[in-house]
């Protein structure tokens, strides 16, 4: 999706390094520890570990996990015309997240600059880290495609554990706001260790 016209923010270094496909290969099991990072959080303007927002998993205590939720944007003008409908859909629905104990955090390649434009103009309620060296999607190795990093989502428990994961396929470019809180339904309450895909 195209909100101007101009490709001078597009063309970049990173537009470059992005710019041959690499499919999405990552095959960490499910139940394993997730990669951590530390990036900007555009919203506050500081940086923040993966960590800062894992807990132990006291049945009182209110945080359930985390959603990772890797975005497609190639600058502040230029959206995914895939993910642009996705970012909305999980912005809408952002409080039905924190109701069930989840913290939505979305990771996008652009700069920070570029990242608060982004957050202005969508308005997005949950926080935008940056990674504008696209390191943490090669670390959760989400693949590449025609100037930027893929899309995925990863469900985190309070111990960090991947429970759930989708990468990127054009069937299903983005898992579903509607397909994620089902599966917080059925396996966040839950008191077993099941993993499901």
């Amino acid at each position: 999706m195209l909100t101007a016209t101009s490709l001078d923010s597009l063309l970049n270094r990173r537009f470059a390094q992005n710019f041959f496909p690499i499919p999405a290969t990552n095959q960490f099991p499910l139940g394993t520890v997730a990669p951590p990072f530390e990036l900007l959080n555009v919203t506050t303007g500081q940086k923040i570990r993966l960590a800062d927002y894992l807990s132990s998993p006291l049945p009182q205590a209110r945080n359930q996990g985390v959603l990772v939720a890797f975005t497609r944007i190639f600058s502040e003008k230029h959206y995914c015309p895939l993910c642009f409908p996705h970012i909305m859909e999980l912005n809408a629905a952002y409080e039905q997240f924190v109701q069930q104990g989840i913290e939505v955090l979305m990771i996008t390649s652009t700069d920070p600059q570029q990242s608060r434009i982004v957050l202005q103009e969508l308005g997005l309620k949950m926080p935008l880290l940056s990674d504008p060296g696209c390191r943490t999607f090669r670390r959760y190795q989400v693949g590449q495609a025609l100037g930027a990093p893929l899309p995925a989502q990863f469900l985190l428990d309070c111990q960090g554990r991947i429970r759930f994961r989708h990468l990127f396929s054009f069937i299903e470019p983005n898992a579903s706001v509607e397909r994620l809180l089902t599966f917080l339904e059925a396996n966040f309450q839950a008191k077993d260790e099941l993993y499901l895909r």
